[in-house]
């Protein structure tokens, strides 16, 4: 028998809450499946499970708020059975002198009707809802499920919950109920939610700088060729199948990480731990405030177009409140990009357990040395903020280097 528990789904999170089951007792589970959902103070994170078998039994109900490695569920590998309870032992009469015939035995009532089987929940076709939205429907006593969701991606936000709520006091018949206690407005949940959300920022990014020995170094990159190239390759292309710059430094820094393995791990209680695979997290800024660092998975072996659907589809979800564990768990080294807010440069904090964070500025035209001249061109302030535990400023520069060797030729991130 195996026990399921609740995940670290990031260096921020101490505990989460419970917010539904997908699956029930008897369902088969396969590697990859979500099975639960569970609310954090950034997002509700659908829950996956890399464990074959079958449901045991569920340990901890909707709605219970536990700490991370709290036994959520059991499950059985293939094949094995629960343990069956020993049969109950019926007691024997003692014999008697006189032995008188046994009394007739009672009548055993039928057995109720089993109740019909609940079908279980299709766990690919979930409505998103935000996490601020599901509070304030169950504080005015909206039901999410019965509302069409007008935010990324059809998720519910809190402006749906609001509508809902004022049409339902709209056709209410004109009663005189005794004065209900004062619900939170959408402004008061928004407010705590980004204060639960600083203080979990505040956490983790404590301990990273109480613990992590930061060193940061910083590259001008040239991005003309990597511009003019991308240029070239949208210009067929309609809008919505476009690829980012982004995109190109997210490639070029998977790359480049799977050369220099220092970049890409954790750093545990024993040491660094090189990671298997390039998970890159990527920083977004979330619209109620805070951010998230979920992973794009197995970065360089996928195409630019896969990236790039891969990034909206992570952003939309992201500000929908709606996330996966495995997303949240395994980013490897993360990627910062604050270009579009016009900063320079950017000097990122590391997340424990990760060793590096690689963070790129604005794009501008500035003044440069080019072949043997001088002109304008466009450049980017690249950076990194890396752990000294597990590396040093010559291999850092070196990784650094490799990044803008590769956006100095987007033919290879093609591949």
């Amino acid at each position: 028998m195996i026990q399921f528990a609740m995940p670290a789904l990031g260096a921020d999170m101490d505990e989460g809450t419970l917010n539904e089951w997908l699956v029930k007792p008897g369902d088969t589970v396969s590697r990859g499946q979500i099975v639960a959902v569970v609310e954090t103070t950034k997002a509700a994170v659908e829950i996956e499970c890399w464990q074959e078998g079958v449901v045991g039994e569920l340990l901890v109900p909707v709605g219970q708020t536990v700490s991370v490695g709290t036994p959520l569920a059991t499950l059985l590998a293939p094949g094995e059975t629960p343990d069956a309870p020993p049969p109950a032992r019926t007691p024997v009469p003692e014999p008697s002198a006189a032995s008188a015939p046994a009394p007739a035995p009672a009548p055993v009532p039928a057995p109720a009707p089993a109740p019909a089987p609940v079908p279980p929940a299709d766990p690919h076709h979930r409505r998103w809802v935000s996490p601020a939205a599901r509070r304030l429907a169950v504080s005015l006593g909206v039901d999410v499920d019965a509302l069409t969701g007008t935010g990324p991606q059809g998720a519910v936000v809190i402006s749906d919950v609001e509508h809902a709520a004022a049409h339902v006091e709209m056709s209410a018949p004109e009663v005189t109920p005794a004065p209900p206690s004062p619900a939170p407005s959408a402004k008061e949940v928004a407010a705590r939610r980004g204060a639960e959300m600083r203080k979990s920022i505040a956490a983790a990014m404590s301990r990273s700088k109480r613990e992590i020995p930061h060193y940061y170094l910083a590259d001008e990159v040239l991005l003309d060729p990597a511009l003019t190239w991308l240029a070239e390759r949208n210009a067929a292309r309609s809008i919505t199948e476009r690829v980012l710059p982004a995109v190109l430094q997210l490639k070029a820094v998977a790359l480049a990480a799977q050369r220099f393995g220092e970049f890409n791990g954790f750093w545990r209680d024993t040491g660094f731990e090189p990671a298997g695979a390039v998970h890159v997290g990527v920083a977004i800024s979330l619209r109620g405030g805070g951010l998230v660092a979920p992973a794009i998975h197995d970065v360089p072996g996928k195409k630019l177009d896969e990236l790039m659907a891969d990034l909206t589809d992570l952003v939309a979800r992201a500000r929908a409140g709606s996330l996966r564990s495995s997303e949240m768990s395994d980013p490897t080294l993360t990627v910062t990009n604050l270009g579009d807010q016009g900063v320079d440069t950017v000097f990122g904090v590391i997340y424990p357990p990760q060793v590096a964070l690689v963070g790129f500025g604005s794009p501008a035209q500035r003044v440069r040395a080019v072949d043997g001249g001088i002109r304008i061109a466009t450049t980017v302030q690249a950076t990194l903020a890396a752990d000294h535990r597990a590396s040093d400023g010559h291999r850092g520069a070196l990784f650094l280097a490799a990044i803008n060797e590769l956006l100095q030729q987007p033919d290879l991130l093609e591949k």
